[in-house]
């Protein structure tokens, strides 16, 4: 046994040890490093594991409350604020986004509606222009290039993961409504009166409790340079100005104060899993965020096929990802979002299920992330048995 394995930690109710044992089998086969997994089954948490290190060079380990950056899970962070919106009425999916950001009609705009944007279909996946990194993370100047911006395809004819752009344009669009930022009214209206700690835009006084993020060898960067400018992916990546690559840059106190609707969550995986777990079933311990039924509409495909960005099948609902890139082994009608690396959150309303795995080691496999397929299967299979 390794020492990571000796350090895993947490529990896993009667019929789910199979997940603990993926979550160790992690660590000796996998090369897991520091991680944890949570899973809530009506509104009670069944799995509450994490193990390894969170900061390599001292050595500390992972505890229950480390916090780790969620990336690309992010979006789905926001699209649930975005639905909680339009749960309340003030937010209309079929209305153009220019209804409520004027700015936005630019570029021929007028008529790309809420649904389209936030289902990466308004063209939008480049932030064109030169920004400096403190532009970058304040916002303001990247939010005004992609309002005056004309898209690179017909919006609602075609999808393009907007892999960093999401975060602006929805970012924007709850601002424009809420008059407050995404991460100020994050806080504000679900994550503070629900008592989950997941954040964007981290508070100092949590930065202590943040895992070290380990990149991807340099082979994947020097990949990424190699797609070139006429691959819409390589730019989607690092854009806007190339600030954006996954390096040690994601370990700076920087990227973590900024709000970054895309990108920049941060929370203990419990945290993220509760989340989802406020939206199916019984909630979270009995209490949910948002009806059944504006899950169900939240959750229904928007979009399915060629994606111009990733160059794969992808689909999405209203912010969240779909099925068949969400998580193998997750139900149908499976929804939520992956992160860059490996990590995953997501919630399934036929079986009262919300999970996350979270981990600080990023790997980008082609085959697909083999950690986080491990313990969704092995979770099904316990509900299953």
């Amino acid at each position: 046994m390794t020492a990571a394995m000796e350090t895993v930690e947490g529990t896993a109710e009667p019929g789910f040890e199979p997940v603990a044992h993926a979550f160790r089998k992690n660590f000796s086969l996998r090369g897991e490093v520091g991680a944890a997994f949570c899973a809530f089954v009506n509104g009670h948490a069944v799995v509450d594991l994490h193990g390894g290190i969170a900061d390599p060079a001292s050595g500390r380990p992972w505890r229950h409350d480390t916090l780790a950056l969620g990336f690309s899970m992010t979006k789905g962070v926001t699209a649930t604020c975005l639905n909680l919106l339009v749960e309340r009425g003030q937010l209309d999916p079929a209305a153009p986004v220019a209804a409520y950001w004027p700015e936005f009609a630019a570029g021929g705009k007028a008529a790309v509606t809420v649904e389209q944007l936030v289902s990466h279909q308004a063209g939008l996946p480049i932030i064109e222009g030169d920004f400096t990194l403190d532009e970058a993370l304040a916002g303001t100047a990247v939010v005004r290039q992609l309002a005056s911006q004309t898209p690179l395809w017909e919006p609602g004819t075609a999808h393009g993961y907007h892999l960093r752009s999401y975060g602006w344009l929805a970012g924007e669009l709850i601002r424009r409504v809420t008059r407050v930022s995404l991460g100020t009214w994050l806080a504000r209206e679900v994550t503070g009166p629900l008592g989950i700690e997941l954040w964007v835009g981290l508070p100092p006084e949590f930065e202590t409790r943040l895992a070290t993020l380990i990149p991807p060898p340099p082979e994947f960067r020097e990949l990424v340079r190699s797609l070139g400018d006429h691959i819409l992916l390589g730019r989607a990546t690092t854009g806007p100005s190339g600030h954006f690559n996954y390096d040690e840059s994601w370990n700076e106190r920087r990227f973590h104060a900024c709000e970054l609707p895309s990108s920049n969550g941060i929370g203990t995986a419990r945290g993220f899993a509760a989340l989802y777990a406020t939206l199916v079933g019984a909630g979270l311990d009995g209490r949910r965020l948002l009806r059944a039924e504006t899950v169900a509409a939240a959750s229904r495909c928007r979009v399915r096929g060629p994606d111009r960005v990733l160059l794969r099948e992808t689909a999405f609902g209203l912010g969240y990802m779909l099925s068949p890139v969400l998580a193998p082994g997750a139900g149908p009608r499976a929804f939520g979002h992956a992160g860059a690396g490996g990590s995953v959150a997501f919630a399934d309303p036929e079986r009262n299920l919300a999970c996350c795995y979270l981990m600080n080691h990023m790997r980008f496999d082609p085959k697909g992330e083999p950690r986080a397929e491990a313990l969704v299967r092995a979770l099904y299979a316990s509900l299953d048995a």
